[in-house]
């Protein structure tokens, strides 16, 4: 029953809430019992960490991507909207630290106040399967799924330089180095170490993470990951040299063998295990000072373009095994172990990088290619290397072979010879995933003296994380010191073990959260092969793009690795990807603490209620381009939702009439245009447009608000279908006019309205008419006219004819839908 009362923003939204939850309407279906006939829709955004307090780059985030899900929701689909909390990591352990509490207590506090915050939102979100990463019957599984890497080979330890944060006291992987050598999350500056260490063979997988065929993706992101993964076609060249009396090869990596007679130098990485056995003893000290130098820097830092070029001569040689030239050994650091071999042959006349090391240590520089129209020149008048491609010279037998043909000609010599072959390199590196911090996942292995490194078996997970520890000032992990922890038995032979210590990487956890939404209360599997089948792989994926090289290339390889593994049945985890834009402060600056122009929704929530802030998060710019938040402008989206309210509570009847008149057929009309240009908008993430024209379609209906027209069939569907539209980007009001208009069952399981193309269309139109590119009248046309009826109807009208007088009408240029001018000539 209609309510004739002002708009009431909390008390409809906290009566709605609670109704949708005792109804469960967002749960997704999936009771094998009863099996749903709807298609399924895997809808899921980017779980939150749990810092505390939503802000409103959540609500930037969230709204959109509930809206999109409400959409498909009424056009009929299974919707699954899932929602969790990425619940481990340095932050609470560092906040924990500085307030005294254990990090459980503070992350679950922070769980409880933020799952409040996003029940206000009124979002469809379905907490019937709520994931929280850092509780045991979660990480249980993250640790199942660790074994499963570790017996499949793509888990491993190793004893290699690794970047240390000195600031988290911890590890962090490539992908969390700064390009200024920083921690992305502290900003202190990273240093290398050699520490021992588990990684994940992400490299196994380089060569298909480089293809997106089967997914929708941002173009962006694409190039991001590729980029990163970094396919280099070339050729493996083994380099000779005697050591200790015998013959020993050194492969190196080359995208170009064709300069292979250039080469006047060779490089070793400063951590190459060769360093030591071809350095001379007279160059000994000045070598291993080098490598200790080295060894103190960050691999960005290393590779900077900006650094200045520093090495050192091991004294040593090595045959150059295509010219058999003897090449000077030299130790630098722009050289890394992690590509390659951790070798690199010098050639300093194409390579600039090399040009710049020979220059800075006068080494020879020798032409071996010469571009086409070019005649060869002394090297020392050079300012750059010559990096193009062209006719090979200075070659030996491979003089004169042309820049087209070079790369295999000198690549197949290579293999003929035995010295060499065709290879395909990568910029990827494995995943470190080892942390030695104390709240994450724990490492499932033990060691033993007697049987070394053994996995714990899977029937004695999960290995459960101590509630209770003593945080060190140092920053180092409790766990190394908590010896209930620390000392057990072998699985194996039953002697004293001790545990691994160090945590798993956050990545981790979220690398697999999407699978265990589908079955996440299965406390015998991590999901089952059937919820697996009916759910997965995640249709419509929401998050930051800051997340390409991290999270999401992680999860592909995750699920890559898992389908080999027969667990899974698909190769990619989201079908679909949209990354979300930036909201930023009052002052157009992205919101940080230290900036002071962090705006929280609660106040906003309190004085306009959840819709109007949803609605504006979605008004203030296209989804993927963001906006500044400016509280004032929450006041226009006010005034529309209560305009809103009343037009359809001032309006309604339930015993409309059935007589069609110009105005009503009009209002018809608009309805149809309305719901296609919403569906549009919505289904293409346009929110901000989607939302301009139901006000524009709001404006219109009210000035048609006479009670003749408002008691019409026509405008009381026209109410109804914008209660609809409405109802994804305003959930709360809309289901109270819903229901006080008689509707029975939640608008948000109702139908989408359907819209016929041929009422999007106008029966007319405003035909402009100009005489010589000046108006000069305006004509009511049909739609649809030919442009010879145009002609024939203003040449017929007596007022345009007027204009024209006795001069000649030369031709008629019609654009359809819009205007005709005339154009004349005046008789002389």
């Amino acid at each position: 029953m209609i309510t004739r009362t002002k708009y009431d923003p909390k008390a409809v939204e906290h009566k709605w809430q609670a109704q949708w939850e005792t109804e469960q309407v967002y749960r997704a279906s999936d009771d094998p019992a009863k099996p749903d006939l709807k298609p399924k829709f895997y809808h899921l955004v980017m779980f939150p960490y749990p810092s505390g307090d939503l802000h409103m780059g959540h609500w930037y985030n969230y709204s959109p991507f509930d809206a999109y899900g409400r959409l498909k929701r009424m056009q009929g689909y299974n919707v699954m909207q899932p929602i969790g909390f990425d619940a481990f990591g340095l932050p609470a352990e560092n906040a924990a630290i500085k307030r005294g509490v254990q990090a459980r207590t503070w992350t679950l506090a922070n769980i409880e106040n933020m799952r409040k915050q996003l029940q206000a939102m009124g979002a469809g979100w379905d907490w019937s399967r709520e994931v929280i990463t850092c509780l045991p019957d979660y990480y249980k599984w993250t640790q199942w799924l660790f074994l499963q890497f570790y017996k499949h080979g793509l888990a491993y330890r190793t004893k290699a330089p690794a970047n240390w944060c000195p600031g988290c006291n911890t590890t962090l992987a490539n992908e969390q180095v700064l390009a200024d050598g920083t921690c992305e999350r502290c900003g202190s500056v990273v240093e290398r170490r050699e520490i021992d260490q588990w990684l994940l063979k992400i490299s196994a997988y380089a060569e298909e993470l480089l293809k997106f065929e089967d997914i929708e993706w941002p173009e962006k992101t694409v190039t991001m990951q590729r980029n990163w993964i970094g396919r280099s076609e070339g050729a493996e060249v083994r380099f000779k040299a005697e050591i200790e009396g015998k013959q020993e090869e050194i492969p190196v990596f080359t995208t170009r063998p064709d300069t292979i007679y250039g080469v006047t130098f060779f490089v070793l990485a400063p951590e190459h295990p060769w360093v030591a056995k071809i350095t001379t003893p007279e160059r000994k000290d000045a070598v291993e000072a080098y490598v200790d130098q080295a060894r103190r820097m960050t691999e960005i830092e290393r590779m900077s373009a900006e650094k200045e070029k520093s090495g050192v001569f091991t004294g040593g040689y090595v045959i150059n095994p295509v010219s058999g030239e003897q090449i000077p050994v030299w130790i630098a650091d722009y050289v890394l172990m992690g590509y390659g071999a951790g070798a690199v042959m010098g050639v300093p006349a194409h390579d600039q990088r090399d040009f710049e090391f020979a220059r800075k240590f006068n080494l020879p520089i020798r032409q071996v290619i010469l571009a086409e129209d070019e005649e060869p020149t002394d090297p020392a008048t050079w300012e750059s290397a010559k990096e193009a491609l062209g006719r090979m010279i200075n070659s030996g037998p491979f003089d004169g072979t042309s820049g087209d043909e070079s790369k295999t000609k000198v690549t197949r010599s290579i293999e003929e010879q035995g010295v060499g072959k065709a290879t395909v390199n990568y910029r990827l590196r494995d995943w470190l995933i080892s942390r030695q911090r104390y709240w994450g996942c724990p490492i499932p292995v033990v060691y033993c003296e007697k049987d070394g490194l053994v996995p714990v078996p899977e029937d004695q997970l999960p290995v459960r994380l101590p509630e209770n520890v003593q945080f060190k000032s140092t920053g180092e992990s409790p766990l190394r010191y908590e010896e209930s922890f620390l000392n057990t038995t072998c699985p194996t032979c039953g002697g004293p073990a001790t545990r691994e210590a160090d945590t798993m990487d956050t990545f981790i956890c979220s690398s697999w959260y999407y699978l265990r939404y589908s079955d996440p209360h299965n406390d015998q599997e991590a999901w089952s092969q059937e919820q697996m089948r009916k759910w997965l792989p995640v249709d419509q994926y929401v998050g930051g793009v800051e997340h390409a090289i991290l999270h999401l290339l992680y999860s592909r390889f995750f699920t890559k690795a898992l389908r080999d593994m027969g667990h899974l049945s698909f190769g990619e985890p989201f079908k679909r990807l949209y990354h979300q834009g930036m909201v930023l402060g009052p002052d157009g600056q992205k919101m940080s603490k230290s900036r002071g122009n962090v705006e929280a929704p609660d106040k906003y929530i309190e004085t306009y209620g959840a819709d109007t802030v949803r609605c504006y998060m979605m008004f203030i710019g296209p989804f993927e381009a963001g906006g500044s938040f400016k509280a004032e402008n929450l006041e226009g989206v006010w005034r529309f939702l209560n305009r809103f309210w009343s037009l359809v509570t001032e309006s309604w009847t339930d015993n409309p009439s059935t007589e069609e008149t110009t105005e009503s057929k009009a209002i018809e009309r608009l309805r149809h245009k309305t719901i296609k240009r919403i569906t549009e908008d919505l289904s293409n993430f346009r929110f901000n447009t989607a939302l301009a024209a139901l006000m524009e379609c709001n404006n219109a209906l009210i000035k048609q608000q006479h009670e003749s027209v408002a008691r019409t069939a026509a405008f009381q569907r026209a109410l109804e279908t914008m209660m609809q539209l409405l109802a994804p980007l305003a959930p709360h009001i809309t289901e109270e006019l819903w229901h006080q208009t008689g509707h029975e069952g939640s608008i948000h399981l109702s139908t989408w309205p359907a819209f016929d193309e041929a009422m999007t269309h106008d029966e007319s139109f405003t035909l402009v008419v100009q005489v010589n590119g000046k108006v000069r009248e305006r004509l009511e046309a049909p739609a649809g006219i030919s442009e010879d009826d145009v002609r024939r109807l203003v040449l017929s009208n007596e007022r345009v004819l007027s204009f024209i007088g006795d001069a000649t009408v030369q031709k008629v240029i019609y654009i359809p839908g819009r205007l005709a001018n005339i154009v004349i000539r005046n008789v002389r």
